[in-house]
């Protein structure tokens, strides 16, 4: 069966891949020599070309009749050469070609024995997310096989949440010089993440420039993509020497004895045929070369010798067309053997992989760091993973690395460009300059920025664990009235002109489409300046204020009832009263302020006068408090308290000229024809007219701004709210920057320290008078309720004395009672001294019990008169 060989015979890959083919024919044949069928090579030697590769197609369809063409070695031709297979039936199988725009399911007839590009992005993704680098940029070659890769890469990368800023392509046919000035491109970004992908010859030219530049140091990373690693045992010493640092990812090939075996016969026969050569190793192409020859031959077996037709349909130029063309193609799509590289089986004309192996350069040799497994990630061994039953994405199931510079410090990905070129930090002037001021030099064109924000920018930029170099620039006037935004000035970092942009810029929803915020440095949320009135209204009868009504009656009701307790337990005072009720009303008032100075006799009263004259003494206390307070201090509220009761009175409501609360007042259902937009030198006028005078009730304005105002107003205005949350200030980056993190963390650390404080003090103003601003008091009146306790103690207290005296009066009137009782002599008659007009002086006692008062009577009482019954 006549077999047609396109490969570029001058270069290493293609005397590889020639000895490989020679030796599986003499192999394949040696051990199935009772096979009918003999494979006949036709080779032809493309040049690297294109053209060239057609050519030699066309020339072994129509001279030599080829039934099976493999190869050519490059994408690019096989892309062409596909397409003549199919016209011709003839099935084209490479070894090399891995674009991934290479597919059979458009090119039929096309076989691909190797491993297709787009098979190595998860475990690129997989290292860089292992490691947490934010950036990657792609270095690749301008060709079809360059270009194949990068939509699955880009797909990838935004999966896991990586950006490539920029996309570095190098044609094949690049100068030094060319090369060393996309190089010095590079060199100027912040990004220090490149993956490579590119043909080896070019990879080589490429690693010795970025050396020569400095770019193989300290803090750069570089990731080979396995059309490099596959052919680093091959490279020049001055080359790997270059790699020196670098991570390259290969298809993993178990170590056999057969292959053990191969590779010895292998680099003695490579050699032979190539004696001006280093004797290398056999790279996988070369492996993949041997088991294609193994794979066709046994296809060509199950088919058998054919007879060509030549169809001059398709003419011109005539090609013969391969009548059991389909039946070739199932047959070598069905083989399944276990080759040299592995278990090989097509899928969908595809070859199939199982893990990837991750090496890192270290001069000459190499050092493996890992494994990659579909479904499993990243291991250490590629024996142990298939125990794993989770998707690792760790670094700590990687063995460690010699970064370049010779350092196992896992480097950022990222850094502040070498070359000199500092940070572009937008500015824009506002209307409190407070925030942001803005001053272009007019001669030297140099933009000088001050205030709130740029000191806490500046502050922050400091506390970074490295330098970084940055100049202001200006965007728009500098008058604070430019017609352009502070959207227009974010969205500058999205077009590229600036790295980054600071200022009093609110953190908005919108904002974040196209740019990236740090946390922010200042409070957040929307509220109202609304003028303060004083909460007290001085009066004739402001002496009654510190008390509210429930409080005079409540202690008015106890005045009345302690005077009671004390006057029932005094009988002495109670006997000395004689009058109208008025008088029993003075003595009770009288007992209740005076008690003190009274000789009292009970021990009951005494107790009561003394727990009701702590109660008096608090009272006293509390009501002089309350009062001097109101006579001396001004107590302030805010006349406005709620957002919606301006809406429902059909006030005004202001806010800030350009402020995007305007919007937000609509939102809140505010009549357009009730707003009014002032500029913040016009708030406190506003303020002081009014609504009803051409002004407003409140300003709605941001809380920093507030706070700006209140250092200059604070006794005549406050603050009430938050009524709406918002996110506060920050700073503006481009998407994905990783100096978004970093300037986070030190704003942190800024807000949370001393330092917040001095930068407000020195912008804004002391904090004692923007807490006095804000200060509202609705009620200093005293009410009963504050009290309650105190009266719930001296009322159970009173109460208790009572219900003690006539307990112990009952029981002194009853014995007495049986006492009185008499029997007259010879006549048995019982007489009851009770019904007696006369009293004992004991009597005198239970009639004072019970407030009687004694009857006057000029009758002995003597105890002779009557004789006791016992």
């Amino acid at each position: 069966m006549p077999i047609g060989v396109i490969l570029d015979l001058d270069t290493l890959f293609g005397k590889m891949a020639q000895t490989s083919i020679t030796m599986a024919l003499e192999d394949f044949y040696t051990i199935h020599s009772n096979y009918s069928t003999r494979l006949v090579l036709h080779t032809r030697d493309s040049n690297k070309d294109n053209l060239k590769a057609t050519l030699a197609a066309l020339d072994l369809l129509q001279n030599k009749t080829t039934e099976v063409i493999i190869g050519p070695q490059q994408s690019s031709q096989a892309v062409i050469v596909s397409e003549i297979g199919n016209t011709s039936h003839v099935p084209v199988i490479s070894f090399s070609a891995t674009s991934p725009t290479l597919s059979s399911i458009h090119l039929p007839y096309f076989i691909r024995t190797t491993i297709n590009d787009a098979a190595q992005v998860k475990t690129i993704t997989s290292l860089i997310k292992a490691y947490g680098w934010p950036e990657v940029v792609p270095i690749y070659e301008d060709t079809h096989f360059g270009r194949g890769i990068l939509p699955f890469l880009a797909d990838a990368l935004e999966e896991i949440n990586v950006r490539i800023p920029y996309h570095s392509f190098i044609s094949k046919l690049s100068t030094d010089a060319q090369i060393k000035q996309e190089l010095y491109k590079l060199q100027t970004m912040q990004t220090m993440v490149f993956v490579v992908h590119m043909s080896p010859s070019l990879a080589s030219n490429l690693f010795l420039k970025a050396k020569e530049i400095g770019m193989m140091g300290e803090g750069y990373v570089w990731i080979m993509t396995d059309g490099v690693t596959n052919m680093v045992d091959s490279l020049n010493e001055s080359v790997t020497s270059a790699m020196k640092g670098a991570l390259g990812i290969r298809l993993y090939v178990h170590k056999t004895n057969e292959l053990n075996n191969f590779t010895t016969r292998w680099k003695m026969r490579f050699h032979e045929d190539n004696p001006q050569e280093m004797s290398n190793d056999p790279s996988i192409y070369a492996l993949w070369a041997y088991d294609t020859i193994y794979a066709l031959a046994m296809a060509a077996e199950k088919v058998g010798v054919q007879n060509t037709e030549i169809d001059n349909s398709t003419a011109p130029p005539p090609l013969h067309v391969f009548p059991k063309g389909p039946q070739l193609l199932e047959a070598i799509t069905n083989i399944k053997f276990q080759g040299l590289s592995g278990n090989f089986e097509l899928v969908n004309g595809q070859l199939q992989y199982s893990s990837f192996e991750i090496i890192n350069i270290v001069g000459r040799g190499i050092r493996e760091v890992g494994y990659w497994r579909a479904g499993q990630g990243l291991s250490r061994e590629v024996d142990k993973s298939n125990n794993k039953s989770y998707y690792s994405t760790s670094p700590g199931d990687l063995n460690p690395v010699i970064w370049p510079g010779e350092t196992i410090v896992v480097p950022k990905g990222w850094g502040i460009p070498v070359s000199g070129t500092k940070l572009r930090v937008g500015v824009k002037m506002g209307r409190n300059p407070q925030f942001m001021k803005v001053e272009v030099d007019p001669q030297t064109n140099a933009t000088r920025a001050s205030g709130y924000s740029v000191d806490v920018f500046e502050a922050a930029v400091k506390r970074l664990p490295y330098a970084v170099p940055f100049e202001y620039e200006h965007f728009g006037g500098t008058s604070g009235e430019s017609s352009l935004t502070y959207n227009d000035l974010v969205y500058q970092v999205y077009v590229g002109k600036y790295d980054i942009v600071i200022g009093d810029i609110t953190i908005r929803y919108n904002r974040t489409r196209y740019a990236d915020f740090s946390v922010p440095y200042t409070d957040s949320g929307i509220a109202m300046i609304v003028p303060v009135r004083d909460a007290v209204k001085k009066s004739t009868f402001i002496f009654l204020k510190p008390l509210t009504a429930n409080l005079w009656l409540g202690c008015f009701a106890f005045f009345i009832y302690t005077g009671f307790t004390i006057l029932i337990l005094e009988p002495n005072i109670r006997s000395s009263l004689k009058g109208s009720l008025s008088g029993y009303l003075g003595t009770i008032v009288h007992l209740s302020l005076f008690g003190y100075q009274e000789k009292l006799k009970s021990s009951l009263s005494k107790i009561v006068v003394i727990i009701w004259f702590f109660v008096l003494l608090v009272l006293a206390s509390s009501y002089t408090a309350s009062l001097t307070s109101m006579l001396t201090v001004q107590q302030l509220q805010p006349t406005v308290t709620d957002i919606y009761d301006i809406q429902r009175n059909g006030e005004y409501v202001g806010y800030k000229s350009g402020s995007f609360v305007e919007g937000l007042l609509q939102e809140l259902n505010f009549d357009r024809s009730k707003m009014r937009g002032y500029y913040p030198e016009e708030f406190a006028e506003a303020l002081e007219r009014g609504s009803a005078n051409g002004g407003v009730a409140a300003i709605v304005h941001e809380i920093p701004y507030i706070k700006l105002f209140l250092a200059k107003n604070c006794k005549s205005y406050t603050m009430v709210g938050p009524i709406y949350k918002t996110a506060g200030f920050g700073f503006a980056f481009p998407k994905g920057s990783p100096l978004v993190a970093d300037i986070s963390r030190a704003i942190l650390n800024i807000t949370g320290g001393n330092d917040i404080l001095q930068i407000e003090k020195k912008w804004i103003g002391d904090s004692n008078c923007l807490n006095s601003g804000s200060i509202t008091v609705e009620s200093n009146s005293l009410n009963f309720l504050s009290f309650w306790g105190l009266f719930l103690i001296t009322g159970v207290v009173s109460t208790i004395c009572l219900l003690i005296f006539a307990t112990m009066s009952l029981c002194k009137k009853w014995p007495k009672k049986i006492n009185s009782i008499r029997v007259e002599p010879n006549t048995d008659e019982i007489i009851d001294i009770e019904a007696l007009p006369t009293m004992s002086q004991e009597d005198d006692q239970v009639g004072d019990a019970v407030g009687i008062a004694p009857a006057e009577s000029d009758t002995d009482t003597s105890p002779t008169n009557a004789n006791t019954i016992s």
